[in-house]
């Protein structure tokens, strides 16, 4: 197969080149390619083994930082492996630009979508580790997941509520007391309002779709609000 000029566009911004150009083309082909007229290998298959390699990586990645907790890493390498950091990486690559799929996705603005564009970054993981085994894949990892993964691996990692139980017990020594102030819409769609307050420091208002939702954002508010 000739090599389209979206893959040799695509191969300048990710500093690789093909030698299986067929295989990059996979990599690149949504399965709405083709409105189903024609039968083309799309990247499913290869989306499989990119999410395995991607975790593989990263979790070598955060094994490496010395002091770091199994629960601390497990939480950071799930925030650089979901759709929406590899969405990202994508983005910086122009991998949208080069995708293949069909005219009707294309209008519905499928080169923006998360879920397609973490797809497709992941068959790409899999398809420069099949073509240039594992270096070609640690070098594009390094160059569009490092500042990611340096700026996960200096955030504090537990949850909110967590976070502000320690602080404020530490602080004033009570802990926080969470009260559902409202609770509107539909019971397929409920949406919870909670305060929640810390006796001698303050009090801060989250929302979210259920009350553990609204209790983190609650909690978050808290911590941000710079009373601890």
């Amino acid at each position: 197969m000739k090599p389209s000029l979206q893959l040799q566009a695509l191969e300048k911004r990710i500093d690789y080149v093909f030698d299986d150009k067929e295989l990059g083309m996979r990599a690149l082909t949504h399965s709405s390619f083709g409105d189903g007229q024609r039968k083309v290998r799309d990247n499913e298959r290869l989306e499989f083994l990119g999410d395995r390699i991607l975790g593989l990586l990263t979790a070598e990645r955060l094994f490496g930082l010395d002091g770091t907790q199994e629960g601390d890493m497990a939480r950071k390498l799930n925030a650089l492996v979901r759709k929406e950091a590899c969405a990202k990486v994508a983005r910086a690559a122009g991998l949208g630009d080069a995708l293949r799929m069909s005219a009707a996705e294309e209008r519905q603005g499928g080169r923006e979508k998360m879920s397609i564009l973490g797809n497709a970054t992941e068959a790409l993981l899999a398809a420069m580790y099949l073509d240039g085994g594992m270096p070609a894949v640690e070098a594009f990892y390094d160059k569009f997941w490092g500042e990611e993964l340096e700026r996960i691996a200096k955030k504090n990692m537990k949850d909110p509520k967590t976070q502000l139980q320690e602080k404020a017990f530490a602080a004033v020594g009570f802990e926080p007391v969470y009260t559902v102030k409202e609770r509107s819409g539909p019971d397929h769609r409920p949406l919870f309002v909670v305060e929640v307050t810390v006796e001698n420091l303050g009090s801060a208002v989250g929302t979210g779709k259920s009350k553990k939702d609204a209790e983190r954002y609650a909690a978050r508010h808290l911590l941000e609000s710079k009373l601890l």
